[in-house]
């Protein structure tokens, strides 16, 4: 009955998105219409939808699961949230706009070179599409748990059958449909998320104002941790990482700011990022009082909690809290979860199209047949490899899905923060040609030192490493931007006539260009320089 039940709610949750689809792709279904929404979107409606996209699945379960061990220290990292976000309002955005890209990575082609520019392209789609699919296990397994398991239909086709919904829903107009399926998916989340704290109370025969007593009250509550350095839960550790997160995460990342970029002008897209920056705190502490409430709730009722804290809030909304509390959660958590998904897979489309295959926005109806068509492929294959990359969660499993996403980030797009960072704020001109190596190298350099850290100094690096790996890119790119001066001052003790080496020497110091061409001198000093 409660499998039933559950399979009616997704079914209908399912018929709303494919209406929504159809609203949306009446008027258009080109490339612009997939990458860019035709550039028509309003901000306070882009606003709402993002923060569905942001706050995803993941959010719904492992936020309210954490308290369990780590208090409500997480909220630490939700105040740095805000400035992160600051950050990108007012200085991310405006180059994004002054540019007018379609992807957030054609800056790298434009500071640095090609090689940066892909570069940096292949480290978002290793990294969105592996932590994009993390997050989509979660649900997957939290469904074949609660419905597909008592019918005995394997893991496997839960997770195609998921991809494919998804897919079929954004594969026409993409992001122009996915900004209201995420705005839908949203306002369901959120309700979802009030309703269950309701719930509870009711079965805690708690008013409102017990409520917030418990919540203050509960050994749990604690949220601020200044005294322990070595502790990753430290405040500034957890501020900071939050902050830098943020801008690498969303600020640096194409499907984060893909619906920001359908907005019209830059003032609009600025009040967007700032009016859901703004929305992280009071959601992410109603997540983290929901996880408070649980373990008030389940030592009244002496339930003996799983071992896994992502499991939490799914057992004992499936178990004791009744059908109604059940179809709330699964709504919520399937609302959570395809918000995060879509947008994903369609700022993975848009990447590898606009930036690897480097397709671009033509007059000629022939071409842009073919692109559109190329385009549809490219988000079939990519729909594909999540379905592969659950799997292998799966076979590997994570006690916090949530930490292990962190994680990941902090090593995949500590290089992007580094280029950006490099690009906006020193004037260093790397060799183009070797950037993709320093962006490999720093990522393993990291591995090792977190490591180091840890056995021989005993010492649990945080998400501090998303800034050493980014300091480490920077170093790199410094270093390949040093000119040999060993080699010009051999070329100018062999010129044959002295009086060429002050002007050759003013202009390599006036450029700092390896590959300036000087007029007046033999070959092969401009070979060498």
């Amino acid at each position: 009955m409660q499998s039933s039940f559950i399979l009616i709610v997704i079914v209908a949750y399912f018929l709303l998105l494919m209406l929504i689809s159809y609203l949306t792709s009446r008027k258009g279904t080109d490339n612009d219409a997939f990458f860019r929404a035709n550039k028509s979107s309003k901000w306070y409606v882009v606003a709402f939808a993002m923060i569905g996209t942001s706050i995803s699945g993941v959010t719904f379960v492992s936020v309210p699961g954490m308290v369990r061990n780590l208090d409500m220290t997480y909220m630490q990292m939700v105040f740095g949230f805000f400035f992160g976000y600051l950050v990108i309002a007012y200085v991310l955005l405006p180059l994004y706009y002054k540019l007018n890209l379609t992807t957030i990575y054609g800056y790298l082609n434009q500071r640095y070179g090609q090689k940066s520019y892909k570069t940096g392209a292949w480290f978002f789609l290793l990294s969105k599409i592996v932590g994009a699919a993390a997050r989509l296990y979660l649900v997957a397994f939290i469904l074949q748990s609660l419905v597909f398991d008592a019918w005995g239909v394997p893991f496997v086709v839960t997770v195609i059958g998921i991809i494919l919904i998804i897919w079929l829903y954004s594969h026409k107009s993409g992001i122009k449909t996915i900004i209201w399926t995420d705005w839908v998916q949203t306002l369901l989340f959120l309700v979802a998320l009030v309703l269950i704290i309701w719930q509870i109370m009711l079965h805690l025969n708690f008013s409102w104002g017990e409520t917030i007593k418990a919540i203050s009250e509960s050994p749990h509550s604690r949220i601020f941790v200044f005294d322990d350095w070595a502790s990753t839960q430290n405040f500034f550790k957890q501020f900071f990482s939050g902050m830098f997160i943020t801008i690498v995460m969303t600020g640096l990342d194409q499907d984060q700011m893909q619906k920001n970029l359908t907005i019209k002008n830059l003032k609009d897209a600025q009040k967007n990022v700032v009016s859901y920056g703004f929305a992280f705190a009071p959601i992410n502490f109603l997540f983290l009082s929901l996880g408070v409430l649980l373990l008030i709730f389940a030592q009244q009722n002496g339930i003996a909690l799983p071992e896994v804290s992502d499991n939490i809030l799914p057992i004992i909304a499936s178990q004791h809290l009744g059908q109604t509390v059940l179809g709330i959660f699964i709504v919520g958590i399937v609302a959570a979860a395809f918000s995060s998904a879509d947008s994903a897979l369609t700022a993975l489309t848009t990447s590898f199209c606009v930036d690897i295959l480097e397709m671009k926005k033509t007059e000629n109806i022939a071409v842009e047949r073919k692109n559109v068509a190329t385009r549809r492929l490219v988000h079939l294959v990519i729909s594909a490899i999540f379905v592969l990359i659950i799997l292998l969660i799966e076979a590997i499993g994570s006690d916090s899905i949530i930490t292990a996403i962190y994680k990941l980030a902090s090593y995949t797009y500590g290089p992007l923060l580094g280029l950006y960072f490099c690009g906006l704020y020193t004037k260093v001109k790397p060799t183009d040609k070797w950037v993709p190596y320093v962006a490999i190298a720093a990522p393993i350099i990291c591995f090792v030192f977190e490591t180091v850290m840890k056995q021989v100094l005993g010492y649990q690096v945080g998400y501090e490493l998303l800034l050493i790996n980014a300091a480490l890119t920077g170093i790199g790119l410094w270093i390949l931007s040093l000119n040999p001066k060993s080699q010009i001052v051999i070329c100018l003790s062999n010129l044959p006539n002295l009086s060429l080496v002050i002007p050759i020497i003013r202009n390599v110091r006036k450029t700092g260009n390896r590959s300036m061409r000087l007029s007046g001198v033999p070959t092969w000093v401009n070979r060498h320089l």
